[in-house]
């Protein structure tokens, strides 16, 4: 059977009326949502960094800097993510099934964060290692965290790695902005990425890995654990390192509903991931039971009565697939 999901924020400041609108419209894999409208404390990055185990950063007017003790900006980042929490485990008691939660990867922080004395962790390859150590060691206690919560469900923790292809092409500016930062190379990617998967892995959660960048490094990922990839149907090219991944049993997580408002019918919708599949060589029957459709992005820039839409038309599309 198909599923939809949403890929994590939402617009809006209210955790409890965001969540209630994905427990009614996405159906079967519902996700706890994130909320950045409410500051960089709830933002993909603060929340990151309420995971990470044994490192502590503070807010700086270029953005977030890792520091040597925990800052008051730290702790609004963590206490927002306990309180979201402590609201989806009420408003979600008995829930059984899947349930999906977020948290930026290790390439994406280090691209993202900054060094003690400036400049971002992706400078140094020691940075970068430390970022992805302390991030696989806070996800386990994040994920047993949530499992305590929900003790019914089956939980997916969804790795966001937005700035993936540019980290690994040398397109992340330097902080002169004259410059970039040197690429980070598949081997060295692979080793951090895999500390993650392991991680979620060891504490009973099932990694999956989404960016809505184009190019994606499918192989990569592929190999690093991840069992599912979540990415922009419109950015993906039907090829054959796709068809690959599928045959070698990573799901393939299609987000082909426009995050943004935007006039489409499910049906449209349907059309076209039944063409991606097509030209990967797949009939309906083979990739019905392994698909999840979702907006193409995170929906924190989208209208309050397009997100609930994007949702709806996402488990439409799901639901059409089936049929």
């Amino acid at each position: 059977m198909s599923l939809a999901t949403g890929i994590g924020s939402m617009p809006g400041t209210d955790f409890a009326e965001s969540f209630r609108i994905v427990l009614g419209e996405v159906g079967g894999l519902p996700y706890v949502p994130e909320l950045p409208a409410r500051g960089v404390h709830a933002g993909m990055i603060g929340r990151a960094l309420s995971v990470l185990e044994g490192i502590e950063a503070d807010l700086q007017p270029d953005g977030w800097r890792l520091g040597t003790s925990e800052g008051a900006d730290l702790r609004r980042a963590r206490s927002l993510l306990a309180q979201d929490l402590d609201g989806a485990e009420e408003l979600a008691a008995g829930h059984t099934g899947p349930i999906k939660v977020q948290v930026a990867g290790p390439l994406t922080v280090a691209a993202m964060v900054e060094r003690p004395r400036g400049d971002k962790m992706l400078a140094d390859h020691g940075a970068r290692r430390e970022i992805a150590e302390s991030l696989a060691e806070g996800l386990r206690t994040h994920v047993l965290d949530v499992r305590r919560r929900f003790s019914g469900a089956d939980l997916i923790v969804q790795i966001d790695e937005p700035s993936i292809v540019a980290v690994m092409t040398g397109g992340i500016p330097t902080a002169s902005g004259f410059g970039r930062h040197r690429s980070v190379q598949p081997p060295e990617a692979d080793e951090l990425l895999r500390m993650i998967t392991r991680s979620i892995t060891d504490a009973g959660a099932r990694p999956v890995l989404h960016s809505c960048a184009p190019d994606v490094p499918i192989a990569l990922l592929a190999g690093a654990g991840f069992t599912a990839i979540s990415f922009d149907l419109g950015l993906a090219k039907p090829e054959d390192e796709w068809a690959e991944a599928f045959e070698q049993g990573i799901d393939l997580w299609v987000g082909a509903v426009p995050s943004l408002d935007a006039r489409v019918s499910d049906t449209e919708i349907a059309g076209r991931i039944d063409t991606f599949f097509s030209r990967l060589g797949f009939a309906d029957e083979t990739y019905a039971d392994r698909l999840v459709v979702s907006p193409t992005c995170g929906m924190a820039g989208a209208s309050p009565d397009w997100a609930r839409r994007a949702l709806t038309l996402s488990r439409a599309v799901a639901d059409r697939l089936d049929a």
